[in-house]
């Protein structure tokens, strides 16, 4: 394969098959907790459990609560959680996931194969995690919220302390809240802390796009995922009594006998007492039994659940939903196990079925039953949902890092409630269609677990660097990646690109980062003593001159540009020796130089380059530019995003 193990040896083929499921490999995920029961955590085909895993199987009040050699431990944390809700019930003393989430994010990251899984009949296959022989361990710090707060920092904290402690080699958190300084951020000084025990830790960017400056989990010593769509779609067609037919999505379990049926936009169909406002979202109690019963409804996209539009409409009588999305959400379209026949269609075909009811007097519709198309294009596209960039905390700081598939995917769920999630859903399914950051978050944990296996002695910042310098910026029709309005994806959607596993195992080169450097990063934010000694309490090698452009990156961000500016990165050789050349696209209205533009490594060489950036008079705009700088040896491409404001 080309490929070194450990900055030495070539991996034999049975280094490579342990590298290619992730075994020997224990990942850990912070989350809602586990569905013990779920195929997807059987220990079948699993290796012994690692002889260095401390943990345990704290079942608390569960006693049906079981781990195995697969799910190797699994623990609760709550005290944070109970410090704001009084004294809890001992229902709350277990690591199981009532909620599904957890059991969906630890599946996609490490759960094993299991044939024949479907939703509903569509998406049939084998289920599989990235790195589905390692072992795994759940550790519930999500509760039901209050006040809109499901997961404590006291909890997280305690969390990851005992991660540390039990010996993962991965930490997965589909978790976030708003951005913070670092020193009071949980994610960041749990994670920190992580780092420093050598532990990859993987964040969701946040599900608050498509707005700017909306990215969330922002520390550089984390990987952050954004979310695309995957080549697979479940079309449910949504056919007009004018023979137009309109192609959206669902996984709907309900199907419709074959005939048209009455067709009325919710804001016709609502009670005297609500808002046109909240009725044309179908929010709770808006819509009128009298006016819908037996008819499909047009429910908008906002605010209130996909599915829980779904659930309106059906207790208001409906026997279908059409639902159309706002502007904002473009082409974007999820498949979700809504309660009752629907479709999920795009801006422009929502507008379409609007136009048509408000054309004719007596405006009727059907609406298929999902099938499944595979190897759609283009794909991946940027889901309108998936936070973006520039980092709120951190400017010079490119965030998200990448972005992965976390769009209508298919994973394990628990079976105490319905896909729903909604009361009235007495549905149970083992596996479920989900989308969001902590989707595609898991995604990237699953790859890192095979980076670990193949590669145990590299950094966090070293298999960060190969998983995103070896992505790409191209969907399936060799096209740039879009954005959910057809509009250019930018750096700011998508970090350094799509990963792309298979590239991220041989990446050449790779920029590396210490503990050192982090802190030295720590200071060069203005943080004093007491507030770097929250990330580590020991004495580090302290430079008076570091900068935060100079925190060697895998890509390279200047916010405030003004005239000119050098920035500094080093690169490790982790291949065989050769030489790379330097290719650079420049931003708009942005010269960049770099020096030395030839390098020549030995096996394991590190060598520096300095990076010029130079704003042409006359030439700049004061909005972000995007250029790419490309180190290549003919075999390897290694590329770093080019992110640049000047004024």
């Amino acid at each position: 394969m080309g490929l070194e193990h450990d900055y030495g040896v070539m991996p034999s083929s049975s280094i490579w098959k342990k590298a290619r499921y992730g075994e020997g490999v224990i990942i850990g995920n912070l989350d809602t907790g586990v569905w013990p029961e779920s195929k997807s955590f059987s220990e079948e085909g699993l290796g012994p459990i690692p002889s260095k895993w401390k943990g345990i199987c704290d079942n608390g009040a569960d006693s049906d609560f079981h781990c195995n050699r697969k799910l190797i431990g699994a623990r609760y944390f709550n005290k944070g959680y109970a410090s704001v809700t009084g004294p809890l019930n001992s229902s709350f003393d277990s690591p199981r996931d009532n909620e599904g989430h957890g059991s969906h994010t630890l599946s996609t990251a490490g759960g094993n194969m299991v044939p024949g899984v479907s939703v509903y009949g569509q998406g049939y296959g084998t289920a599989k995690g990235g790195s589905p022989k390692s072992h795994v361990a759940a550790y519930k710090v999500c509760w039901p919220p209050i006040n809109g707060d499901e997961c404590f920092d006291a909890d997280i904290l305690a969390a990851f302390d005992m991660a540390i402690h039990d010996g993962v080699d991965v930490l997965s958190l589909s978790l976030g809240g708003g951005s913070t300084d670092f020193f009071n951020d949980s994610v960041a000084i749990g994670s920190f802390h992580a780092a420093m025990h050598g532990i990859v830790v993987i964040c969701s960017a946040g599900n608050s796009g498509p707005a700017d400056a909306t990215a969330e989990n922002l520390a550089p010593w984390y990987i952050t995922v954004g979310a695309s769509t995957m080549d697979r779609e479940f079309p449910s067609y949504v056919v007009l009594g004018n023979n137009i037919t309109l192609q959206g999505e669902s996984l709907s379990s309900a199907r419709l006998p074959h005939k048209f049926y009455p067709i009325i936009k919710a804001t016709d169909a609502k009670l005297a007492s609500a808002t046109a406002a909240d009725a044309v979202l179908c929010q709770n109690g808006t819509l009128d039994p009298a006016k819908v019963t037996g008819k499909i409804v047009v429910c908008l996209r906002g605010i209130s659940a996909r599915v829980d539009k779904g659930e309106q409409a059906l207790l208001a009588g409906a026997v279908g939903m059409v639902l159309a999305n706002d502007e904002a959400s473009g082409n974007e379209i999820l498949a979700d196990p809504h309660v009752l026949a629907a479709s999920h269609v795009n801006f422009t075909n929502g507008v379409t079925v609007f136009s048509y009811i408000n054309s004719t007097k007596f405006p009727v519709a059907y609406i298929t039953h999902p099938m499944t198309k595979l190897n759609t294009k283009p794909a991946p596209v940027m889901a309108a949902f998936s936070s973006k960039g520039p980092n709120t905390i951190i400017p010079e700081i490119l965030k998200p890092d990448i972005t992965a598939p976390g769009v209508s995917v298919i994973a394990a769920y628990t079976e105490a409630e319905g896909p729903t999630n909604q009361e009235f859903d007495k549905r149970r399914i083992p596996y479920n269609s989900i989308s969001g950051t902590s989707m595609s978050c898991p995604h990237i944990s699953g790859i890192v677990g095979l980076l670990k296996a193949l590669y145990p002695s590299w950094s966090p910042a070293a298999i960060k660097s190969a998983i995103m310098t070896t992505a790409t910026t191209l969907e399936n029709d060799a096209e740039p990646l879009l954005n959910a309005t057809d509009g250019l994806a930018s750096p700011f959607s998508y970090g350094a690109g799509h990963a792309q596993p298979n590239s991220a195992m041989d990446p050449g080169l790779v920029y590396d980062s210490t503990i050192d450097d982090y802190l030295n990063f720590l200071c060069a934010l203005g943080y004093n003593e007491t507030q770097i000694s929250i990330f580590s309490k020991g004495p580090y090698n302290r430079q008076r001159k570091f900068s935060i452009l100079n925190l060697n990156y895998p890509s390279i961000t200047v916010p405030y540009l003004s005239r000119s500016v050098k920035v500094k990165r080093t690169l490790k050789n982790v291949g065989s020796p050769a030489t790379y050349i330097v290719h650079v696209q420049n931003p708009n209205g942005i010269a960049i130089s770099v020096k030395p533009s030839i390098l020549e490594f030995k096996h394991g060489e590190e060598k520096s380059f300095k990076v010029t950036l130079k704003a042409k008079k006359g030439k700049t705009t004061n909005n972000y530019v995007f250029g790419k700088l490309t180190w290549s040896d003919g075999k390897h491409y290694v590329r770093s995003p080019i992110v640049v404001k000047a004024f």
